[in-house]
């Protein structure tokens, strides 16, 4: 008999399928996306390069649906469920910003990690321009050298776009109408949605003001305001009208691993003051913080012994965070980690195939032909088909003249086959791996909400290519997990959208957001130099991202680089059986699943110094709101985090206005 998690349980029970679908999609509210293309896409970049903050993406969100229900109330109109969701897709999708990657791309080929792992030289056209391009100096990507690179953004974009919505919705056609399965994860974020869609409390015969979902977000976005006003409101301003940043809480962290690192060596330490990580520590479930935190714990113990044992041996007393992780990501963490993603794609497939025995025993009993239920917008599957065959062969086709472009010639010098030996592993990730990572992921996606990927797939067929240079790992590859995207529709579904509706909206939204994004980032661009002192999360985080990634790009380099330092199959190993180990004692002890998983997301190297406010929100959710509320505080803390977002989103929104206008005042010599 299968076994049955109770939290998983608590998500699945708390929304249900509508029995009818309504059209969503109405040009009156594609102005609600061209709002938040003009006015919170900006806002979006500045915030995340000053504080990594994602807040003002989810508020572009709210802010648009806000809007236009309160001009909707005017016309003597209310949105149906349907609509509300669209327009939360509208503002999603128009937050996409699929030129972003621009402003990394100028700093990486121009960085010292670059340059010290000796692949600067070698970047591609299509990345970047070379170094001595003018368009540096001028700060502006309407440069002719940009040209290959926007280009090849268009592209991407374009075809990235298609696939995930056209396979993703082959995927839930054959998990959630064929197998049945329950996604229980679907009704956290289709929950938000619903806190704004009038008309379901309108059935009560209450006026929406009197709904305990607008209750509940005003209180959140009550939160977000006056956090947002003391963390980046306040650094904003100053900065902006000082030119010294004010800050009460640190940006992006404190950080204490120069001081603790006299008495626990080669650990990070420091706190992210963010409050959205407490509030994030309410929405996920209990266990996997829980687990998040031991696994932190595991690690205060772990490095300083990996220290004197001389694993950890590039650590030295004064790194800080960034130093410290970096080291021992070199050292140690990169291969562990590896191996610790190796052994949870292998629980992952054991979880799927076991579960697909069980489906299949049970088919007849809990299906009812698997057709889709009427009035949903469904497409034919063939048509998913030539749509997963068109994008996989422009990929490859795109990537082969790319090659060629870049080396002049099919076989070049001291590495004839490379470029064959490039599209051969494409074709192979392509045509063999992609469909079945991704039907895997949607499998486990409807079973328990959780994503599986074998690590380093990319990294490894590339390598094993035998292809000598960095061009390679620029490539539009046809490599993707369309399995998460299932998880989508099912929202759709739950908030009774018909598919049609967020088809159309993606088809008309794609040119607006386009043309947003390119120019916003060039003004922003205009603006400093980024990464600099205006932006202090870039500029601390930037590097060490930089560094961590050309380990990767120099292993394809011919010669010995960082990255035959940092791999170690030892370590690999250790990895992996170290993390079969832990799921196999933890699934004999009856634990839940989502302990197993926060265990490994505490051990890794990602940035630490969040973890502890998201278990000490956790706890406060747990043993105190929980207790009081039952199972309304699993439908409460996603519209409290809803509105926390809206309301940070909106204060920051205000000083980054300001700090457009004042940086953008043009000083008259006389």
């Amino acid at each position: 008999m299968a076994r049955v998690d109770k939290e998983l349980e608590e998500f699945r029970q708390i929304m249900s399928v509508p029995s009818s679908f309504d059209e969503g999609f109405s040009w009156t509210s594609l102005l609600g996306a061209v709002f938040v293309a003009a006015l919170m896409v900006p806002g979006a970049i500045y915030m995340g390069l000053l504080a990594g903050a994602a807040e003002i993406g989810a508020a572009s969100q709210w802010v648009t649906v806000i809007l236009l229900v309160e001009i909707a109330k005017r016309a003597q109109r209310h949105l149906k469920r349907s609509e509300v969701f669209v327009l939360f897709f509208m503002a999603s999708a128009a937050m996409g910003m699929p030129f972003s990657g621009l402003l990394w791309n100028q700093f990486f080929i121009n960085s010292d990690a670059a340059a010290v792992s000796g692949i600067a030289d070698q970047l591609p056209r299509w990345f970047a321009p070379p170094r001595d391009s003018l368009s540096y100096g001028d700060r502006s990507f309407f440069h002719p050298d940009w040209l290959p690179v926007i280009g090849m953004v268009i592209f991407g974009s374009f075809f990235g776009r298609l696939a995930n919505m056209v396979l993703g919705y082959g995927l839930f056609r054959l998990t959630s109408d064929v197998e049945r399965l329950p996604f229980p994860m679907a009704p956290v974020g289709a929950m938000g949605v619903m806190a704004m869609a009038e008309d379901v409390e309108a059935g009560d015969g209450r006026r929406p003001e009197e709904a305990w979902h607008w209750r509940v977000f005003a209180i959140g976005g009550a939160i977000g305001l006056a956090f947002g006003c003391v963390y980046l409101l306040l650094p904003t301003l100053s900065g902006a009208l000082t030119g010294r940043s004010v800050q009460i809480f640190p940006i992006p962290f404190s950080d204490f691993t120069p001081v603790t690192g006299r008495y626990l060596p080669a650990f990070a330490t420091g706190i992210a003051w963010d409050f959205g990580n407490v509030i994030a520590g309410m929405v996920m479930p209990f266990f996997g913080m829980v687990g998040s935190f031991i696994g932190l714990l595991v690690t205060l113990v772990a490095n300083p012994i990996l220290y004197q044992c001389q694993i950890l041996r590039s650590w030295k007393y004064g790194d800080d965070t960034v130093q410290t992780l970096f080291k021992n990501n070199v050292d140690f963490y990169f291969s562990f980690q590896i191996g610790i993603a190796v052994a949870i794609a292998v629980v992952g497939i054991v979880q799927v195939v076991r579960s697909l025995v069980q489906a299949r025993a049970a088919a007849s009993a809990n299906r009812a032909g698997g057709g889709p239920p009427p009035g949903r917008g469904d497409i034919r599957l063939w048509i998913v088909g030539v749509c997963y065959l068109v994008v996989t062969v422009a990929y490859i086709g795109v990537s082969a003249a790319l090659l060629r472009w870049h080396h002049g010639t099919w076989t070049p010098p001291g590495n004839p086959n490379g470029i064959r030996n490039v599209i051969l592993v494409l074709t192979f990730l392509g045509f063999v791996y992609t469909p079945l990572i991704s039907y895997v992921t949607a499998r486990l996606e409807g079973m328990v909400g959780q994503v599986v990927e074998i690590p380093m797939i990319r990294e490894a067929t590339l390598i094993l290519s035998g292809y000598h240079g960095v061009a390679c790992w620029f490539l539009p590859i046809p490599l993707a997990n369309y399995g998460q995207m299932t998880v989508f529709y099912r929202q759709c579904e739950l908030t009774g959208t018909r598919f049609t509706s967020i088809w159309k909206t993606e088809l008309v939204l794609y040119p607006v957001i386009l043309i947003g994004s390119i120019f916003f980032m060039n003004f922003i661009w205009g603006l400093d130099k980024v990464p600099s002192g205006a932006y202090p999360y870039a500029e601390k985080m930037w590097e060490l991202n930089a560094m961590n990634q050309s380990i990767m790009y120099s292993s394809t380099l011919g010669q010995y680089s960082i990255f035959e330092q940092a791999f170690n199959w030892r370590y690999l190993g250790a990895g992996s059986v170290f993390g079969l180990l832990l799921f196999s004692g933890l699934w004999a002890g009856g634990a839940p699943i989502m302990l197993t998983y926060g265990v490994v997301r505490g051990l890794g190297q990602n940035l630490p110094h969040a973890i502890i406010p998201q278990f000490i929100g956790a706890l406060i959710g747990r043993y105190y709101f929980q207790k009081r509320l039952g199972l309304k505080w699993r439908q409460y803390i996603p519209v409290v985090a809803a509105g926390f977002a809206c309301g940070m989103g909106l204060i920051t929104t205000l000083g980054v206005g300001i700090t457009f206008l004042h940086k953008a005042v043009i000083s008259l010599p006389y």
